[in-house]
Parts: structure tokens; sequence; C-alpha cells
């Protein structure tokens, strides 16, 4: 997809990738939630038919395609860790707590790189960090509102899965070709944990569409929308609208499956969140001044 200069555009496409994004969080949960998939199947089929799309994508999008341009077996991994990480954690926690605990980790996981790269955060950054931790402390503690821990440990592990993908992907100079790349060597992992979890097969049509919706809407048609996207805004613009796809999602978590918004999420959101927009923030005028 190209990219013009039109604000409007980059706008409209920005927040179609917001909604991709959080629409993944809602597939999910919505095939999860009400079992009309297992979450082996869910994720190879999310993967498998994420694969096909970026693969149709790729050659009707990408002008120019270098050989010597591809993903990586260690990249493919983090993918599958999270895929198959958020499809469990899935089955047992509401939209809008998964989006948040995937979104927090995400983000910390890559603050905590950038600390062991030697950056050295400002006292406001430090701050941020710190609300943050403290708004998933918060979020996971006991009580009886708390989400599953199981389950919330396994969203963690896929926002830090994530996070590392991210990491790995920052810039490659196609980056829809190399997710697909990447999409393609994390699919047959996803179908060794598929043959694993053979006995407890469970798949009707309404959750394998909601599997591929999932794969080839949300996550692929997402990706290139945001890729389109990505190079008219800021890093800081970039990261700071990501904020919104936790809201989004509890939104549509409400909206169609009359989950309850607690004070505990709404509590632990606006830390969480806004610890994290400390950050950005802090980031944003730190690279001004220097």
């Amino acid at each position: 997809m190209a990219v013009t200069s039109s604000p409007l555009r980059i706008t409209v496409l920005t927040a179609l990738a917001m909604l991709a994004f959080a629409a993944n969080s809602v597939f999910c949960r919505l095939a999860l939630g009400a079992g009309t998939i297992d979450a082996a199947s869910f994720t190879f089929i999310r993967l498998l038919s994420g694969t096909l799309m970026l693969v149709i994508l790729v050659r009707l999008r990408v002008a120019k395609r270098d050989g010597s341009v591809h993903g990586s077996w260690w990249s493919a991994a983090m993918l599958f860790l999270y895929a198959i990480c958020f499809s469990f954690a899935y089955l047992s926690l509401d939209t809008g707590v998964g989006a948040l605990i995937l979104f927090g980790c995400v983000q910390l996981s890559m603050i905590g790189w950038g600390l062991i790269q030697g950056e050295r955060p400002s006292l406001v950054q430090w701050l941020g960090t710190l609300l943050a931790v403290g708004g998933l402390v918060y979020l996971l503690s006991p009580g009886a509102t708390a989400p599953p821990l199981f389950a919330a440990v396994l969203m963690a592990i896929a926002g830090v899965a994530w996070g590392v993908y991210s990491l790995r992907g920052r810039g490659v100079s196609q980056p829809l070709l190399v997710t697909a790349d990447n999409f393609l060597r994390a699919s047959p992992m996803a179908l060794v944990a598929l043959m694993v979890a053979m006995p407890a097969w469970s798949v009707d049509l309404h959750g394998a569409v909601l599997a591929v919706l999932s794969g080839a809407l949300a996550s692929a048609v997402g990706y290139a929308i945001w890729y389109a996207a990505l190079p008219a805004l800021s890093a800081t613009l970039a990261a700071s609208v990501q904020l919104s796809v936790p809201v989004i999602a509890a939104a549509f978590g409400v909206a169609l499956m009359a989950e309850p918004i607690t004070p505990r999420l709404v509590i632990a959101s606006l830390v969480i969140l806004g610890g994290i927009g400390l950050v950005i923030l802090a980031r944003s005028r730190k690279a001004r001044a220097g």
C-alpha cells in the first residue's frame, strides 16, 4: 500500500489498524469463550490463514522482492509463542483484561530492552514504568474480580514474546515480506502443537471462521494497513496510538459479549496506560532536547 501525505488517509489507515489489532482479541475471545474451537486449532488456523493472506498481499503490494529479505526461525518462534499463549489465555480471560495485559507486557518488555541496551531513563520515565508495573500487579492481585492467574501469566508471556518479535523486526526494509516469511515458518510449529493437542480437538464452522478472520483479516490485513500508515507517523505517535487498543477491545467485549467493566479494570487501565504514556511522552521530549 502506498503512503500518501494526506492527513485524512493516514488517520483512516491508523484507525483501521487499531481496530484490526483489537479485533484479534475479540475474534479469539468470541471463538474460545463460546467453546466453538479449541485453542491449538484456533492458533493453527489463524497462523495458516494469516500466512496465505500475507503471501497474496506480498504478491500484490511488494513491487521488488529481494531474495535476501526473509524472516528468521527465532522470530517465527516468538510469533508462535505469542499466538499459542494468546489463544490459551483467552479460554479464561475477558477481552479487555487480556488486551490490557498483552499490551502492557509488550510495552514493558520493549522498555526493559532499552534499559538492557544502556538507556538512561529520566525520573519521569522511571515513574511511568513503575506506574505501569504497579497497575499490572494491582490488576492481578488476589480478589473477587482478579483475572485467573494462570491465564494472565500466559497472556503476559504472549506480550513479552510479541515485544521480542517486534524488537527483532525493527528497521527491516520490507516488513510485509518478512512478516509473511515469519508466519510461514511459525505455521509448522503450530501444526506440531495441534498434533500434541489432538485429544482436545473441538472445531465447528463458527470457530473456524473466527480463526480465519483473526488470521487473514485482523492479523494479515491489519499488519498491511499498519505498515502503510507507519512511515508517516513519528515513533512517539506510533507508540501512543496503540494505547487505544485495550480500550477498543474492552468496548467490543462489553458490546458483543456483555463482559463487565469492573472498578479494578478501570483503575488498572488508567494506571498502566497512563504510566506507559508518561514513558512515551518523556522519550519524545528527551529526543527533541537531544
